[in-house]
């Protein structure tokens, strides 16, 4: 009986505080509705797939990782932004000055409105980058590093709106 007793209270303290997922996201439980419209490449180098990679990666990151269903517009937890820089820098320089290491440094610009919870609503740039040598060809690993770091950036995004470690 006693471990009855104690399951039933685990269960209401679960319930009671939001929804709960394996993934860490506390989300109200009134929220029923995410809407993530098209994120556009505002970049001054632009990357003609990388619009359509990020939007879908977020949205699938919230269909996926929680209850919520996507909307086209006013979700309950709704994210908008753009794509605000894409660029290759050298990183490593050798003593010939050539460049051994690049870096591709992806960064996005998200305001996230919480109409459940205001104080939780954000405005905030992500940046985040790989590296990669310099004896290969950008086009040779720019869709395997875009993804690298498209996942980088949708798991802070996500960190930052739903998971309050």
């Amino acid at each position: 009986m006693a471990k009855l007793t104690s399951l039933f209270i685990c269960i209401n303290l679960i319930c009671s505080c939001g929804i709960y997922t394996f993934t860490g996201a506390d989300i109200n439980v009134n929220a029923k509705t995410v809407s993530i419209p098209f994120f556009q490449n505002q970049a001054s180098l632009v990357q003609p797939s990388l619009s359509y990679k990020f939007t879908d990666a977020l949205q699938d990151r919230f269909i996926q990782q929680t209850n919520l269903n996507s909307v086209r517009t006013n979700g309950d937890l709704h994210f908008e932004g753009y794509i605000s820089d894409y660029q290759v820098k050298p990183i490593s320089i050798s003593s010939n000055d050539i460049a051994n290491q690049n870096r591709l440094t992806i960064k996005v610009f998200v305001r996230f409105d919480n109409k459940l919870e205001v104080d939780k609503s954000f405005e905030q740039s992500f940046s985040n980058y790989a590296d990669f040598d310099s004896n290969l060809n950008l086009s040779a690993v720019e869709e395997g590093l875009m993804d690298e770091i498209i996942t980088e950036l949708i798991e802070d995004i996500f960190n930052k709106a739903v998971v309050n470690w």
